[in-house]
């Protein structure tokens, strides 16, 4: 039993008092005032010069600067620096104009003051919590300030933009040279040897001077991949050399070098073009470069394409507005997704997560349609299958043409590009055109009645259930016939008895129960029309006028007064 003396008078606090709810935490990670960066910090890491100079040569007004989260805390210091800098400018730019001419007169001088007088100055915005990915241009809140251009800061996934055009400053991050030479020589001791210098946008500064340092020490086959705004090349975003633009098969004899951590879909990207990858990390206080390889997530990615070939219903989830021709692959998508006689369902999403999706338990695998690195989705708190474009292609192919190679691509707009597709099997072996139609010609239109009823079930060889196709319901002959005629002269016909209620030219059930259930018809309904005269040949109820008037009072038709 404890000793009443030493009980404590007062229950413990064990939350955290009203008086220091708002004081920092010391061992926050949040920038504090000790860790903010100075002015030429700023200036060097956000690129304040290069920036300024592009906004003036565009002659943009209204410009909208995004930044991910991690660069925040700068956001206020980037936004005083550009905002004094383009103040100080047009008076650079008219004594730099001035000195370029040979004799600048005053009247010259005079009339360039006088044109950057009457500019309107620039009026910058700060976006900060993003409607997608951090790596894509957010262009839907750029269009809500009306900003004319958009400058994206850190790591970018450089996809074309749809409408504003985009400043990228991929801010440069430090990096210890020596380290990376020194990793290097310890994995490539063959100076002969075909290497790819690779690395994040952030660190790309850095490859120049890398370069540099390995020719010095005898490395003579060392390719620095610059960057450019090309997702769709062998080395998306990058350049290539020039073999492999002469022929793209030889990028399988190089190997690379990759400074920082590569997203998940550029590893898949690369993994079966080249011949080997090692990666250097940046986020460790050791960094030593490792090889790394893709041939589980590959082995994984084909298992899931494999499950998800029998799923009647698609979900296609657009998580992006910005990315050029997204609308194109939607529609792409929705064909890839009939031709097969399947269904599918669109959503518009902002960031994807389990609980978004989760909600639509009819669909069977979603499909994204996004940016190149974003729209691949690799994990467990999914509840169903997340495919991109790509993966949809093979996935609806049948088991018999599945042909897996390795190759992963991630980009979209590659897909575009192909200028024939291969048709793709009808698991039920009905051929059907884009709206849906089956292709039946009037001889045996029959045997179109009657396939669905003959054609054997289907069942999953992986899990024993049963397939079920979720078609449109085929519209019968005989109604198809009538509805070719009438609708060729463009005249009104008398709904045959017996019809059933189609909607788009398929039979609806669901349409049909709604329309014989109803009980009112609308205005009139409860009057006999000629040619619905009963036997007795039983008139309808004459029309009376009603009230009128408004509803504080209406006017009765038989007297004056008020009720």
């Amino acid at each position: 039993m404890m000793d009443t003396a030493d009980a404590p008078g007062v229950a413990p606090v064990l939350s955290t008092p009203a008086t220091r709810t708002f004081e920092t935490d010391a061992h926050s990670t949040a920038s504090t005032p000790q860790q903010l960066r100075s002015p030429e910090q700023i200036i060097i890491r956000y690129e304040i010069e290069r920036t300024v100079t592009e906004i003036k040569s565009g002659r943009w007004k209204r410009i909208a600067l995004q930044f991910p989260d991690n660069m925040l805390p700068d956001a206020p210091a980037v936004f005083e620096c550009l905002s004094q800098r383009l103040t100080e400018l047009p008076g650079n730019m008219v004594k730099n104009r001035g000195k370029q001419l040979e004799d600048p007169s005053p009247v010259i001088t005079e009339r360039l003051d006088e044109m950057t007088s009457k500019s309107s100055p620039e009026k910058l915005f700060i976006l900060a919590d993003t409607s997608y990915g951090a790596c894509c241009v957010d262009e839907i809140a750029a269009e809500h300030v009306n900003a004319d251009v958009v400058v994206h800061y850190g790591q970018a996934c450089l996809s074309p933009t749809a409408r504003l055009p985009v400043i990228h400053v991929f801010t440069r991050q430090p990096l210890a040279i020596d380290l990376v030479t020194e990793s290097f020589k310890s994995i490539y001791p063959d100076h002969d040897q075909s290497i790819i210098l690779m690395s994040d946008v952030t660190y790309a500064g850095h490859l120049s001077q890398i370069n540099t340092a390995l020719k010095a020490q005898g490395y003579s086959s060392v390719f620095t991949a610059d960057i450019v705004h090309n997702p769709s090349s062998p080395l998306p975003n990058r350049t290539v050399p020039v073999t492999v633009q002469l022929d793209s098969t030889t990028l399988s004899q190089w190997r690379i070098f990759h400074i920082s951590s590569p997203s998940d879909s550029l590893l898949l990207t690369l993994s079966a073009r080249v011949m080997s990858i090692h990666v250097f990390p940046t986020a460790t206080t050791r960094p030593t470069a490792t090889a790394v390889s893709a041939v589980a997530a590959l082995r994984r990615r084909y298992a899931l394409l494999t499950s998800v070939s029998t799923v009647p219903v698609f979900g296609i989830l657009i998580n992006t507005l910005s990315v050029k021709n997204y609308l194109r692959v939607v529609e792409h998508v929705k064909s890839l997704i009939s031709d097969s006689g399947k269904k599918s369902y669109t959503f518009v999403v902002g960031k994807v997560n389990a609980a978004k999706v989760a909600n639509f338990s009819e669909i069977g695998a979603w499909v994204v349609i996004g940016c190149w690195e974003s729209s691949f989705i690799d994990s467990q708190d999914f509840w169903k299958p997340i495919l991109t474009p790509f993966e949809l292609e093979v996935a609806l192919v049948g088991d018999d043409k599945r042909i897996w190679t390795g190759e992963w691509n991630a980009d979209f707009q590659s897909l575009l590009r192909e200028t024939k597709r291969q048709p793709i099997d009808v698991p039920i072996g009905k051929a059907y055109t884009h709206e849906g139609d089956p292709l039946a010609n009037e001889h045996d239109s029959g045997e179109a009645d009657s396939e669905p009823e003959s054609a054997p079930p289907e069942f999953d060889l992986r899990t024993g259930r049963y397939i079920s196709h979720s078609r449109p319901m085929q519209v019968p002959s005989n109604l198809e016939t009538i509805s070719r005629h009438s609708y060729g002269n463009h005249q009104l016909v008398r709904r045959a008895k017996g019809e059933m209620a189609t909607i788009g030219n398929h039979v609806s059930p669901g349409a049909e129960f709604l329309r014989s259930s109803r009980t009112w018809n609308g205005l009139g309904s409860d009057l006999e029309v000629e040619y619905d005269l009963s036997k007795d040949n039983v008139e309808g109820v004459l029309i009376e006028e009603g009230r009128s008037g408004s509803a504080r009072g209406y006017l009765s038709a038989r007297s004056d007064t008020r009720t």
